[in-house]
């Protein structure tokens, strides 16, 4: 799991850096028009992807075979014997064409989840807007009966505490409600027995980059979350959330975005397959 985890933090590095520059325009283009785009974008690029790790001479093979078969059954459709030959040939050229599929969707599976990852910071929860509250949680390690650090949070002209310190002694978490006062990009700082911890907050109108969760060390939880580093197994803290509101919109809204992200890429692949001449 370690080995995992650190991969995972190197992957997000790559795809933080490829993707902070690529979807910036996400902040200025309306939900809809840069989701599409996105989803237009990727489904040219994954059917290419599909095209060069796919065996196509051998799925054109199965093709022409399942197509060859379907004749049979029209054509000799009162022979039995032949009948339950071509639906075993069929079966069997389906069944070829899965098979012939896996290696190319292993090889999308990785960009795909860094794609959702980066696609998430921006789709999946709106900004804080300012006099907008929100509910910070600290999520600690150790056990339920574990003694307790100082936890602190520092002052800051970004946000007013009005509720909190408040600990959940069963979860081993601590949490604020803030109040948002300021627009833009801010460091939330909190002590942990002396030891300074940062989160990212965002606020503002529009569309931004929100990292709803700065993660433990757990490779799934990283890739989820892969705008801030994760927190090490050795650290006091095992991980820092914030509940930001949900964003409404069919398109490019909480949970709906990936719905319209797969529709629309596979959509737009086969509007491109003649063109790359790609046999799915």
């Amino acid at each position: 799991m370690d080995v995992l985890a650190r991969v995972a933090v190197w992957l997000n590095a790559v795809a933080n850096a490829m993707g902070r520059p690529l979807l910036a325009p996400v902040a200025v283009l309306p939900g809809w028009l840069s989701a599409t785009a996105i989803a237009a974008v990727t489904g040219f690029v994954l059917l290419g992807v599909f095209k060069v790790a796919s065996n196509q001479r051998a799925i054109q093979r199965a093709r022409d075979d399942i197509s060859a078969h379907l004749l049979a059954l029209k054509l000799f459709k009162e022979s039995i014997s032949v009948t339950l030959r071509a639906q075993g040939r069929i079966l069997m050229g389906a069944l070829r064409l899965l098979v012939l599929a896996v290696v190319p969707m292993l090889v999308m599976v990785v960009p795909v989840s860094l794609l959702w990852g980066q696609m998430a910071l921006w789709y999946q929860s709106r900004p804080l807007r300012v006099g907008e509250d929100a509910v910070m949680t600290l999520k600690l390690n150790g056990k339920p009966g574990a003694s307790w650090p100082d936890v602190r949070l520092r002052p800051t002209d970004a946000v007013e505490v009005t509720a909190g310190p408040v600990r959940v002694l069963s979860k081993r978490e601590v949490c604020w409600s803030l109040r948002a006062r300021q627009s833009g990009y801010h460091r939330l700082i909190l002590e942990v027995d002396g030891q300074s911890i940062d989160k990212e907050l965002a606020v503002g109108d529009g569309y931004m980059r929100v990292s709803t969760q700065r993660p433990g060390w757990c490779w799934s939880s990283i890739l989820l979350h892969p705008s801030e580093q994760p927190f090490r197994p050795d650290s006091l803290v095992r991980s820092i959330r914030i509940d930001y509101p949900e964003r409404d919109s069919w398109t490019s809204g909480t949970d709906r975005w990936v719905i319209y992200w797969l529709a629309a890429s596979v959509v737009a692949a086969l509007c491109f397959r003649p063109w790359l001449r790609v046999h799915l």
